[in-house]
């Protein structure tokens, strides 16, 4: 059934949706056009309107052959919508999840493609700070590039910085898809133009080994791998693109590539890249020790049937803002929120298990045992205390001379009375 948005634009059937809102095929005045309508509880917020019309030139502006254009962007009523282009294709997540890792030639190409996109919107001032597969669509309507990997076209500029209003976001709060979040977001720096790379360069990873360097199980666990572990290798990589991938992973910002630098490394690489084949990756592993999942984590994981193991792959879907539910299962942003009740529970337990484990008894008896003296100290510093002060007050009473049997000083009480 259609639908007007706005004066200009009519939209007719959804193709596509996520956390955001839903995606629609739409016509306006110069023909077919993709539009992105986001959520109504979004609508409704006059912050995120007032920011959505200010960023309005600078979305506009972007104009590369390697992004999705948008075309317009319509604030009517209850109606909040990007214009786009309309790409004919699909995303590259769905590409992902039909035919799995790609040869090394087509990720490097399609993942150039994205650099270059990338290098013009940072030349505008604009920083992505959502860059993923679901992000990426590849052009089926363009020639292909080297090896017959479809040209690639990086989309949602923008999206994540309109949704991330003052009024939704705190200091306690990420906004990005935990995979992909460069170290520094996760420390509560400011997102600048190196996130995006790094975020870029775990889609090349994915792209070659079917998974994420740091991602599956508890979304906290993906957090702190990205701080605090270096990037397993690729088995079977050719040198030369696991250089380019470790560079763009490092935690440091100002050590990885730019994005016009990491098109070009990318593309020398291509020649020598011709013909390799799938990389025979295994995609999931026993834990190491120091994560096995504890009942509160396993709420979140995705864990296999043998006891231990957890499928390296992509974390939880966590919603961006409180409100209507994803309009997927894919992952979109992570964001701290209320645990369930179930959540709840699983704590619970976790904390009473670890009440009741070895070595537990004796860590209370301990604890015990220096209460007990902590209060037995203060006891005998308030005994020396009051003796001090005894001591204090016979000494001066012994100082006082004896007024005798004579008339003493009359005072209120014993003040003569009149004849």
């Amino acid at each position: 059934m259609a639908r007007k948005i706005g004066s200009r634009y009519t939209v007719h059937q959804v193709i596509g949706r996520g956390s955001a809102g839903t995606v629609w095929l739409g016509e306006g005045p110069d023909g077919p056009v993709a539009v992105k309508l986001l959520r109504e509880d979004l609508a409704a917020d006059q912050v995120l309107v007032g920011r959505f019309v200010q960023e309005r030139a600078a979305l506009t502006s972007l104009d590369h052959p390697r992004v999705v254009g948008v075309r317009d962007m319509v604030v009517d009523g209850s109606d909040l919508a990007l214009v786009m282009e309309l790409v004919q294709g699909t995303d590259l997540r769905s590409r992902l999840e039909r035919d799995g890792a790609l040869p090394p030639q087509a990720a490097a190409s399609i993942i150039a493609d994205v650099a270059d996109g990338l290098a013009a919107a940072h030349a505008a001032g604009i920083v992505h700070r959502d860059v993923k597969p679901e992000n990426v669509l590849l052009d089926l309507s363009a020639a292909p590039g080297p090896g017959g990997a479809p040209r690639a076209k990086l989309t949602d500029f923008g999206v994540a910085r309109l949704v991330d209003a003052p009024r939704r976001t705190r200091a306690t709060r990420i906004i990005g898809t935990p995979d992909y979040l460069a170290p520094e977001i996760i420390e509560g720096l400011e997102p600048r133009a190196a996130v995006d790379i790094y975020a870029l360069a775990t889609v090349l990873y994915e792209l070659l080994a079917g998974f994420t360097p740091f991602g599956g199980g508890h979304t906290g666990a993906v957090l702190r791998r990205h701080v605090t572990e270096q990037v397993p290798p690729i088995p079977g990589l050719p040198d030369g693109l696991w250089r380019i991938i470790a560079e763009c992973l490092a935690k440091a910002p100002a050590s990885r590539l730019r994005a016009a630098e990491l098109a070009a490394r990318l593309r020398e690489q291509l020649p020598a890249l011709a013909g390799l084949p799938v990389l025979a990756v295994p995609q999931q592993g026993r834990a190491p020790a120091e994560e096995q999942l504890t009942p509160g984590e396993a709420v979140y994981a995705e864990v296999d049937a043998a006891p231990g193991t957890h499928k390296r792959r992509r974390g939880p879907a966590v919603p961006l803002v409180p409100g209507a539910a994803p309009d997927s299962t894919r992952d979109t942003h992570t964001s701290l929120r209320r645990p369930s009740a179930h959540e709840l529970a699983s704590y619970a337990a976790e904390s009473r298990a670890q009440r009741t484990a070895p070595g537990t008894a004796h860590r209370r008896d301990r604890q015990a045992l220096l209460r007990r003296r902590r209060m037995l100290a203060v006891l005998l510093a308030t005994i020396l205390l009051l003796a001090g002060a005894a001591a204090a007050w016979t000494a001066f009473a012994a100082t006082v001379p004896d007024a005798g049997p004579g008339p003493r000083p009359a005072t209120s009480a014993t003040a003569p009375r009149a004849p």
